[in-house]
């Protein structure tokens, strides 16, 4: 059997698309792959559970990127937002032209397309950057056909019951 680096997704409208990517990233890890995830949505000012924990785990590199929460009243703020995401895309183009990690995982990367702040395109391209051993990890809500297609794995998280209209996001489970 061929061993080769795959394209990934998890969407779809349920929870457990960067879960699912986390544990995707701490098996390859475990393995002795080098990770890395470069989260297009969150920004260093969220102290997330992932980014405590990757701290201590040398060769598990975790990057948030991203602007933060993008309000829509506040319209000045999307060009902010969209300097993070080129940003974000950038460094994902370097880390898979330097073959320097074997994994790669853009968290929130779908969300960054439903925004507007990267193009389908953009993310065509880093699926055919790709080394062939590496594999790549995309996440968010509402990945585009075009992109499932191109993939080797998709994976939809359908929501049959959250908390959230009763209890707020709580750390461990939701960040």
């Amino acid at each position: 059997m061929t061993r080769r680096g795959l394209n990934m997704v998890f969407t779809g409208s349920g929870k457990g698309k960067t879960t699912a990517a986390l544990g995707l990233g701490l098996r390859a890890w475990g393995q002795g792959m080098k990770v890395l995830v470069l989260q297009f949505m969150k920004s260093e000012s969220w102290p997330t559970g992932e980014l405590k924990a990757a701290r201590l785990l040398h060769g598990f590199d975790i990057r948030p990127m991203g602007a933060g929460f993008l309000r829509y009243d506040k319209p000045d703020e999307l060009e902010r937002h969209r300097k993070a995401a080129e940003e974000a895309l950038a460094a994902a183009r370097e880390a898979l032209q330097r073959k320097e990690y074997d994994m790669v995982i853009l968290d929130e990367i779908c969300v960054a397309l439903q925004k507007n702040l990267v193009t389908t395109g953009d993310v065509l391209d880093l699926m055919t950057l790709k080394g062939t051993q590496q594999h790549l990890v995309l996440t968010g809500r509402g990945a585009p056909e075009e992109i499932k297609a191109r993939a080797d794995l998709v994976t939809e998280m359908r929501e049959i019951k959250h908390p959230y209209p009763t209890v707020e996001a709580q750390p461990g489970i939701e960040y």
